[in-house]
């Protein structure tokens, strides 16, 4: 049977700051974030499973980056821990959501820590071709099995 690349799609809003940057990302902002999640696999080819003629269910596509990755960035703030971050998140009336991270949280870097999120959660047979994190509408990061 061919292989068959089933892409999902998820949007979240994120705030970020990039620490000892020398532009306006430096201050926190925001950006509405799009990401796409591609896995690649042979659809099931059996009459008596439920899944027949799918590679994966986009359901169980979507609850793994949903859960995982959606709801805990959506409408969050992520700073690098080295960042001189601690008086900000103490202010917890306005940081509830919060994430301090290992790395400098670029588009880039995140694409990297998203990869890292999924693979480990994704069915047998199936593997994760790309991951795609759009910060603009004109700016993205790629993740590609083929080059790692």
């Amino acid at each position: 049977m061919a292989k068959i690349r089933v892409t999902k799609f998820y949007d979240f809003e994120m705030a970020h700051a990039l620490w000892n940057y020398d532009g306006l990302c430096k201050n926190i902002h925001g950006h509405s974030y799009k990401l796409f999640v591609t896995v690649i696999g042979e659809p099931i080819n059996n009459e008596n499973d439920n899944k027949n003629g799918m590679v994966i269910d986009f359901s169980d596509l979507k609850k793994i980056v949903k859960e995982k990755i959606v709801d805990q960035f959506d409408h969050s703030l992520v700073v690098y821990k080295k960042a001189p971050q601690q008086k900000l998140l103490e202010l917890n009336e306005m940081y509830l959501r919060h994430h301090v991270v290992d790395f400098q949280p670029t588009c880039e870097n995140l694409v990297v820590h998203f990869v890292q999120i999924i693979l480990p959660l994704l069915p047998e047979g199936i593997k994760l071709k790309k991951v795609k994190l759009y910060e603009t509408a004109s700016s993205y990061a790629e993740w590609d099995a083929d080059d790692n």
